[in-house]
């Protein structure tokens, strides 16, 4: 098997990334002369890169100690990259939900201390999402997952916590009071903390084992969210229906 580089002359900071996507596609067992004949790389170059994937975990020696195989921390990387996994008959019972709902509905599941998003509302697409995205804090779906963690650690202690608005909670101890309450009600919420003018209402969508493994969130104009709240046992409810059809 023969595997030639697309550009003629790569950067030295994509070597990591072309011995990495080398192990992948041959496989566990893949040699250091392997990785520099596909690579047209020195041998210098190439064990210097590997013994620093080794090192960080991103590449593993295999037990003969003669070749390599993709590492523990890789893990993290492919789970970043892949999509959340949504199943046919969750996506139907959102659905079902949405029809005839005057709100947007949302599902946004929980990776690794991270909001990835599941099941985007086609009629109302989340805005905005980049921030949603960014600063848990600011999110009613980012609160239910800080509040499963723990603790208010994102960003790490230290830095200050993002104002997107006025009304954006950025004292680290009246958040905490926040997230305390929010465990014990099961619910989280926000009105004018994401974006001026939006608010959200999010339920805990649970594993198996009884954690909170994703948020189904209800958004709409701040100035309706009581009548938001009006459909949150119908949408508790919907949590535990989706939850045996996602975990």
């Amino acid at each position: 098997m023969n595997y030639r580089p697309t550009r003629s002359k790569p950067s030295t900071a994509s070597n990591p990334l072309r011995i990495l996507e080398i192990v992948a596609r041959f496989g566990t067992g893949t040699t250091a002369k392997e990785i520099t004949d596909a690579l047209q790389m020195p041998p210098a170059t190439a064990y210097r890169v590997l013994n620093a994937l080794v090192a960080d975990e991103y590449l593993a020696r295999t037990s003969d100690l003669r070749g390599f195989a993709l590492g523990h921390a890789i893990s993290g990387l492919i789970t970043a990259a892949t999509p959340p996994t949504v199943t046919t008959a969750a996506r139907a019972v959102i659905a079902e939900f949405r029809h005839g709902n005057r709100f947007a509905v949302h599902l946004i599941m929980f990776r690794n201390g991270s909001l990835r998003i599941a099941d985007e509302d086609p009629d109302y697409p989340l805005q905005p999402a980049f921030e949603m995205l960014r600063y848990p804090h600011a999110s009613a779906a980012g609160k239910l997952m800080l509040a499963e963690l723990g603790d208010s650690t994102s960003p790490p202690r230290g830095e200050p916590l993002m104002k997107l608005t006025q009304h954006t909670i950025t004292d680290r101890g009246q958040l905490e009071e926040q997230l305390a309450e929010i465990r014990f009600t099961g619910e989280a919420s926000e009105i004018n903390e994401l974006a001026q003018g939006t608010a959200s209402l999010a339920l805990p969508v649970r594993l198996p084992d009884g954690s909170v493994g994703a948020a189904f969130c209800l958004s709409g104009p701040s100035e309706r969210f009581p009548a938001i709240c009006e459909h949150a046992e119908a949408a508790r409810e919907l949590s535990s229906r989706l939850a045996p059809l996602l975990f």
